[in-house]
This record gives structure tokens, sequence and C-alpha cells, in this order.
């Protein structure tokens, strides 16, 4: 080994300790997020200063990956979640839809945890015939007010459809059921949960192609001191094995199944 090569080999060893703290720093991430979101993030209706739900399994198990504790913990409505996180207080949201606001206090996870996929759903016997938005045009639907979609779809909505607001997704299809409504728009699972809690899941049809698709990212706080480029790194490394892997899907499964017993328990039922 010549002179050259032992200097580097010494200059290689004298920035090992910084690296191996700067990527072992972060040792516990505190998170939250939306308190009524099932099947992605709800509270848990068992220990209500906690959260539950498919993001919060998939955060815990890409972070045990990366030897960091997870909490996840309730902060209030979506709203107090979301301050929580932007001033800091709080290390990271769970479910953050992607806003131009949102990027002045937090530092987006790509790609999304998960993708929210909104669906058309209409009785078996309506003559609504649905291929693209477009086929909406002039119909009466409803949405639950609660729903999260993008900005772009909302500013669609906004000038070319006719939605009444729900207070959750059960009254908005009861209005589909009475037939005054034409169409619900609701996600792909809490629509299917809600419609089986119902009982009248073999009464609607849930149209495949989604009209919106508003992805749910983990977003860090700017002020997060375990927000560094390592962690960061890691993180949409995990963000892109989570669904080749299958633990998406399992995860999302499992938390529906979840959902849907709660339902099935008034006295505990989050609505949505």
């Amino acid at each position: 080994m010549d002179v050259r090569q032992i200097s580097s080999l010494l200059v290689g060893l004298m920035f090992l300790p910084m690296l191996s703290a700067a990527a072992g720093k972060c040792e516990r991430l505190i998170v939250t997020g939306s308190p009524d979101a099932p099947p992605y993030v709800w509270r848990d209706p068992d220990d209500p200063t906690h959260l539950i739900g498919a993001n919060v399994d998939l955060l815990h198990a890409a972070a045990q990956d990366l030897g960091i504790k997870v909490q996840a913990l309730y902060a209030g409505k979506r709203s107090d979640a979301q301050e929580q996180v932007r001033t800091g207080r709080m290390d990271v949201l769970l479910d953050a839809p992607l806003t131009l606001a949102g990027l002045s206090s937090l530092d987006y996870i790509h790609p999304p945890l998960v993708r929210n996929d909104y669906l058309v759903w209409t009785r078996k016997d309506s003559a609504l015939v649905y291929e693209t938005p477009a086929d909406l045009h002039g119909r009466s639907g409803a949405v639950s007010e609660k729903a999260r979609m993008t900005d772009a779809f909302e500013t669609f909505a906004q000038h070319q459809l006719t939605l009444q607001r729900q207070p959750n997704l059960t009254q908005a299809f009861h209005k589909l059921l009475l037939g005054e409504v034409e169409y619900v728009l609701a996600g792909r699972y809490t629509g299917m949960a809600t419609t089986q809690t119902l009982g009248v899941a073999d009464d609607v049809l849930a149209h495949s192609q989604p009209i919106d698709q508003p992805g749910l990212f983990l977003a860090i706080s700017h002020d997060s001191a375990c927000n560094e480029p390592w962690l960061r790194g890691q993180l949409a490394k995990k963000m892109t094995e989570l669904p080749a892997s299958g633990l998406t899907e399992a995860a999302l499964q499992r938390n529906l199944d979840r959902w849907k017993a709660q339902l099935q328990q008034p006295a505990k039922a989050p609505k949505q």
C-alpha cells in the first residue's frame, strides 16, 4: 500500500464516525395524522391517545428496518395534526396531501405512501353510464365532507359537477339509495366497507375507473430534528419497495377488516 492509499484510508476513517452519527441521530419519530380517515389513519378506539391504520403499519415496517422507533399519536382534528407537524412539535404527517402551501413547511417523501382511489358509485339499476368525468355533468351527486380530493379535481368539481356535501359517507349512500342523488364519490376502500356494513353492497356498483387519485404522503417537518438527507432517502427507498413487496395491499386489507369490525359496533365507530 503506497502513501496515497494510506492517506485516503486515514481520511475515510476520520469521517466514518461523522457518517455513522448522521445516519443514526434519529432514533424516534413522533408522527400524527387525520383521526378520521380509515382504513389509512384513524383514532384507536381502544387507546384514544394513539392512531392506527394502514399508513401507521407501513411506516412502522419501514422504520423498523431502519432501526427507528415510531409513535403515532392523536393530535386532534386534521388541521390540528397538520399544525403540530408544521411547527415541528411533531416530526411527520402520515397522510399529507401534496399542496403548494404544504411545501413551505414540509418535505414530502416520494412516492406517496398510498394512493386513495376515488370511484363513482351508482345504484345497480341506474341508467347513468360512467366512463369519464364529463358523463357526470348535469347529474346530481353526493360526497362526504371529509373527502380529500386533489386541488385539480376540486376545481373541476366546483365548475362542472353538482355535488351535495354530506356529514359522512353513510348519509351520502343513503341519499343514493333513496334516489335523491344519482351517484356518490367515495374512496375504493371506504366505499366498500360502508356499503358492506349497511348491507347494500349488492345494490350499488363501483365503477372501476378512478375519478381522482390523491396521494397520501409521508411529510417531514422542516423543523424536525430528524429531517436530514439520510432519513429522507431511506424512506423514499422504502416507499418504492413496499408496494412491490405486497405489504401495502396486505396492510390496507387488514385495516379495512379492522375498520369494518368497528363499524359494526356503533358505540365505537368513527364515521367516514
